[in-house]
């Protein structure tokens, strides 16, 4: 049952149904670590953070070269995702709730989900950041949990998590009647103080202390999250992230490579994948 402030509140309701979801799923039975430490655990961002790029765009991309959707949709699909990861705060979620997840309105979950599964291994698996991976398993040595938590849809970054060896993920939670998505959202993205909302879920489902949990981003939108937690590491920062963490002297953990995005005139936050993905499309947009 949604009490009055949820429902009223698109953004703690993501949360909180993120955190259901990352509860209901479980933990992953072949972790090889033990958990031991119960009451610590990590919580990582995934584009940017954990993989190079926009893990909801790869897919996208994936689901195209299966004729799931046409081009022109994915061109129309990849400038939204630029404007919203170049513009996007808080207060413009609102816009993108409705159509987020549209291209998946009316298939079945489990299509979708096995679709996914062949996708990571094509497009993603080799795109994760070994550094942010070192760090993931360091607290899995630790004996503490770590999560996932990302505006990408929940059962692709399940997936993402178990790829990984963690123990799972909190994401954006489409909405699905009989088994097939609606193409409504639960709530809203799960972007900026949705993603706090969802870690103060789980911390209180799972017992969690969050004085002794950290939180890894990328993204000055994660700032709620990141403050959540006792630990807060910028990761690959954008600038503004950068100047946050410098001022509040969290960790700052750089794994690029040469000149960063920002010395190119590319907004960091924008990813290499999804302005590599947007070109590929418009390119073959403009073919047909």
């Amino acid at each position: 049952m949604i009490d009055r402030v949820t429902a009223l509140d698109p953004a703690r309701r993501a949360g909180e149904a993120a955190a259901a979801a990352a509860v209901a799923a479980g933990t992953d039975p072949d972790l090889d670590a033990p958990t031991t430490d119960l009451t610590a655990a990590a919580f990582f961002d995934v584009d940017n953070t954990m993989m190079v790029g926009a893990s909801i765009f790869h897919f996208a991309r994936g689901l195209a070269a299966r004729k799931f959707f046409t081009t022109s949709d994915l061109l129309g699909f990849a400038w939204d995702q630029i404007k919203f990861r170049v513009g996007g705060r808080e207060t413009d979620v609102s816009g993108h709730r409705d159509t987020a997840l549209s291209f998946v309105a009316g298939r079945p979950v489990a299509e979708v989900v096995a679709l996914g599964e062949e996708i990571y291994d094509e497009l993603m698996a080799d795109r994760i950041w070994s550094g942010t991976r070192a760090l993931a398993q360091m607290h899995l040595d630790a004996g503490q949990r770590v999560w996932l938590v990302t505006a990408t849809p929940v059962e692709l970054a399940l997936i993402i998590a178990r790829r990984l060896g963690l123990t799972g993920a909190l994401g954006t939670v489409a909405e699905s009647v009989d088994g097939h998505y609606t193409g409504r959202l639960v709530g809203e993205i799960l972007h900026g103080p949705a993603k706090a909302h969802a870690v103060r879920a789980l911390a209180v489902s799972e017992g969690l202390n969050l004085r002794r949990c950290s939180a890894y981003s990328d993204s000055v939108n994660d700032v709620p999250m990141l403050s959540a937690v006792g630990t807060a590491v910028a990761v690959n920062p954008d600038s503004e992230l950068r100047d946050t963490a410098k001022q509040r002297g969290w960790q700052i953990r750089d794994f690029r490579t040469g000149r960063k995005a920002a010395r190119i005139g590319v907004p960091s936050v924008l990813g290499a994948g999804v302005v590599a993905g947007a070109i590929a499309a418009g390119v073959a947009y403009r073919k047909r």
